[in-house]
């Protein structure tokens, strides 16, 4: 092998190396650990159209200049920031995260996006929990099957 071959090759793997690590990095279920007592913290709210109704308001003075309208993390100030918001419109995500992990991460905030712990009760932060949800499209219920029939084949009894 040449020199000139063996760098070659060496780059390659480097490459393939960022690759990989880039591709990981975006796709880690750990881009913002939350804590597990924090996770299994269970939402006191009920989401009531009352509810729903305030926290829309608040969503739109504090998140959606960078969560966007409809929380799809393409709000006016998204572009300027290196680590895109949330999008909100991203079923997996959503059903992978808690409620708990929802008002852990709207309380503390993690750069670019602020802590709402001192700028918001915990009631609207709360609020904030159920509106967020309502972006992702609900999964359509499984078909109910009504109890599968067997039928079982009674074959003519041969007489000898």
């Amino acid at each position: 092998m040449t020199e000139r071959s063996a760098i070659w090759r060496s780059v390659a793997f480097l490459g393939l190396g960022l690759a990989w690590a880039a591709w990981a990095f975006a796709h880690g279920k750990d881009r913002w650990p939350v804590p597990a007592e924090a996770k299994n913290v269970k939402n006191p709210l009920p989401a009531t159209e009352a509810s729903l109704a305030a926290a829309k308001a608040i969503y739109v003075d504090n998140c959606e200049q960078c969560h966007g309208e409809k929380g799809k993390g393409d709000g006016s100030d998204a572009p300027m920031y290196s680590v895109k918001p949330a999008d909100f419109t991203d079923t997996h995500m959503m059903e992978e995260m808690t409620d708990g992990e929802i008002f852990y991460k709207i309380s503390e905030g993690r750069r670019p996006m602020p802590s709402f712990k001192k700028r918001l009760t915990e009631e609207q932060r709360w609020q904030l929990v159920n509106y967020v949800r309502t972006f992702a499209p609900k999964p359509e219920p499984a078909p109910k099957t009504v109890g599968a029939s067997v039928t079982k084949k009674v074959l003519p009894h041969k007489h000898q």
